[in-house]
């Protein structure tokens, strides 16, 4: 059953415990909208330019596990982390062609995978780290929580287009 709650989750320090709160409910509700789906769904494309269900889902994985590296390691994915994740961040042409023919199970275990990393590594972490600056090469500032914030958006953002394919679906192929 899915919560409706944002409650601090004592595991975790301050606001981080708000922030896993955030991360389970988002989830659950991904989880739930994609749970069901057959092969032909997750490999559905609307138009030549669109993405699949399945390459949205491994961008979703793909995001989180990049913000890992970001704010737990403070630096840019090496040669081994972009040989497996840079066609998922990246979807387009390489997605609709490399993505494909994976089970939802495969998905399931990707996003968890990634999920319980980004859980485990917060119980190392203090409020404050949340607050940490750092700067972009460009100059922009930056912060923790914003990384975590972009997190939650990211995927919030691709299950509203895993909605729109699945209606697509039910609509065009009766």
């Amino acid at each position: 059953m899915i919560d409706y709650r944002i409650k601090s989750v004592e595991r975790f320090a301050g606001r981080i415990g708000e922030l896993a709160s955030m991360l389970d409910h988002t989830r659950a509700v991904t989880l739930e909208e994609v749970k069901d789906l057959n092969d032909y769904e997750l490999d559905y494309l609307v138009d030549e330019g669109s993405n699949t269900i399945g390459s949205l889902l491994l961008h979703i994985a793909s995001i989180e596990f990049v913000h890992q590296i970001i704010s737990f390691e403070n630096r840019d994915l090496h040669k081994e982390e972009l040989k497996k994740w840079q066609t998922a961040l990246e979807l387009g042409s390489k997605a609709r062609t490399q993505i494909r023919k994976n089970g939802v199970e495969y998905y399931l275990y990707e996003l968890a995978q990634v999920r319980e990393q980004t859980l485990r590594t917060f119980e190392h972490f203090t409020e404050e780290w949340l607050f940490e600056e750092r700067v972009w090469d460009n100059g922009t500032p930056y912060n923790n929580y914003y990384l975590w914030f972009h997190v939650l958006e990211d995927e919030i953002n691709h299950r509203g287009q895993i909605r729109a394919i699945k209606r697509w679906i039910a609509a065009n192929h009766k």
